[in-house]
């Protein structure tokens, strides 16, 4: 199996620490508002990621963060008239709920800053005795100049850095790169700390709990590519400083989703919320139709047509599945003998295997659906059928695409009888009612 590792730059074989387990961290959310569709991205891509490395028998121990605390949530938290906790924890829900209808696993690790301060402060103050941080008035900052390759993840060189317009000015700094691990501050909700009463820095945040989560270097460190500066290079350098590795093995950046080839923004005001798409699984098929690392354009169009190649799939499944079951033979147990099926299933595995690419892996998955369409409109063979059902469920499994498959009750049954009768009598008014209705209830 193969990653692109954006901190060499180049494909790498992937070999997990431990045997069979596999530790990953991805950044998650300031929880100030909802999520929108470009912040949708990362969440699928690696939630695929988890799932896929789960069927190869991987325990994996996924963490991803809440940012709880942060200047924008103050600021709502002013404009709502509410604490910063309330607003924090509206959006969290609301961000999970996103999850859930994106199909995303819910069950990981979810630490808060807010639950992690006395690690944060510990990891501060190890970096001031190491002399990798230094304290003036209350803030703390670190040191980038002792970290002798800032700069790799991002490709940037510290001459450049310092002279590049990006840098804040302060002058309360040794040097304009220096950047802050602990804010002094009496601005919203803030925190009793050896150095002065604040909030501590961004870049600190997630680096600490990823150390006290762990406790060791971890194997994947992902993100959107927006993060690999000044956030991720961050990171590394202060994990450099109190441990002295990268803080991961493999770090993985998803490339920047765009709005009709605009940047997608809150800021902006061109941004479309997760949780105002009526149809989730069609916004999961396209989060995941490109590779991973390509930029990706939305629009209306763009999402239509990709609920029209939902629908087909569903309908391709729907059918599969209630020709199993009208005939009450569905055995999700039976291995897979086919030739054809087992040769799409490794061309989708080897997909993913090749860098989780995704869009060659939804190849290989509608190479499998018409093969079940062709083979739905020949004799029926429950063998055959099933193992198209396994293949497919296992496809679908990976990528995160849910559809429900409802059993037909006795009631359907009986309905779908008289459709038959009406059709084999010529009454094309009655079939036609019978059949809508059937299709009302998802048989067809």
């Amino acid at each position: 199996m193969r990653v692109f590792n954006s901190y060499t730059n180049q494909l790498e074989n992937f070999e997990s620490i431990h045997p069979n387990i596999i530790n990953m961290y991805v950044c998650g959310p300031t929880v100030y508002n909802y999520i929108h569709v470009g912040n949708a991205r990362p969440v699928v891509f690696f939630d695929m990621v988890r799932r896929f490395f789960e069927k190869r028998g991987f325990k994996v121990n996924f963490a991803s963060n809440f940012t709880d605390i942060d200047d924008r949530i103050i600021q709502k938290a002013f404009e709502e008239g509410k604490n910063e906790l309330a607003v924090s924890q509206f959006y969290i829900d609301a961000f999970l709920k996103d999850l859930h209808d994106l199909n995303c696993k819910t069950d990981y690790i979810k630490p808060r800053v807010t639950e992690y301060m006395d690690n944060i402060k510990k990891y501060i103050q190890e970096m001031i005795d190491n002399g990798y941080a230094y304290v003036i008035d209350g803030d703390v900052y670190f040191v980038v100049e002792k970290i002798k390759d800032y700069g790799k993840l991002s490709n940037r060189n510290i001459d450049d850095l310092i002279s590049g317009s990006r840098i804040e000015i302060n002058h309360k700094k040794k040097s304009p790169l220096d950047f802050t691990l602990w804010k002094k501050t009496d601005t919203g909700i803030n925190f009793d700390s050896p150095f002065s009463k604040g909030r501590p820095g961004w870049h600190t945040e997630c680096v600490a709990m990823i150390d006290d989560i762990f406790h060791e270097k971890i194997d994947i460190h992902g993100g959107g590519m927006d993060l690999q500066f000044p956030h991720h290079e961050n990171e590394i350098a202060q994990s450099k400083a109190t441990h002295n590795h990268c803080l991961a093995n493999y770090w993985l950046h998803n490339g920047r989703l765009s709005f009709k080839n605009e940047k997608m923004s809150k800021s902006l005001g061109n941004v479309v919320f997760v949780k105002d798409v009526t149809e989730k699984m069609p916004l999961r098929y396209f989060l995941l139709s490109t590779h991973y690392r390509a930029p990706l354009n939305y629009d209306d169009d763009v999402l239509e047509m990709y609920q029209k190649e939902w629908q087909k799939l569903e309908n391709s499944v729907k059918s599969l599945f209630f020709k199993l079951d009208l005939e009450s033979v569905i055995d999700q147990t039976v291995n897979i003998e086919d030739e054809n099926i087992k040769r799409e299933i490794e061309n989708f595995n080897s997909a993913l295997e090749d860098d989780f690419n995704s869009a060659n892996a939804i190849t290989a998955m509608q190479a499998l659906i018409r093969q079940i369409n062709s083979s739905l409109r020949r004799k029926f063979d429950a063998k055959l059928f099933n193992q198209f059902l396994v293949g497919i469920n296992y496809m679908m499994d990976v990528l995160g695409l849910k559809l429900e498959l409802k059993s037909l009750s006795v009631e359907d049954r009986k309905l779908y009888e008289s459709w038959q009768n009406a059709r084999n009598d010529l009454d094309f008014d009655k079939a036609d009612k019978l059949r809508d209705e059937l299709i009302e209830r998802g048989f067809l």
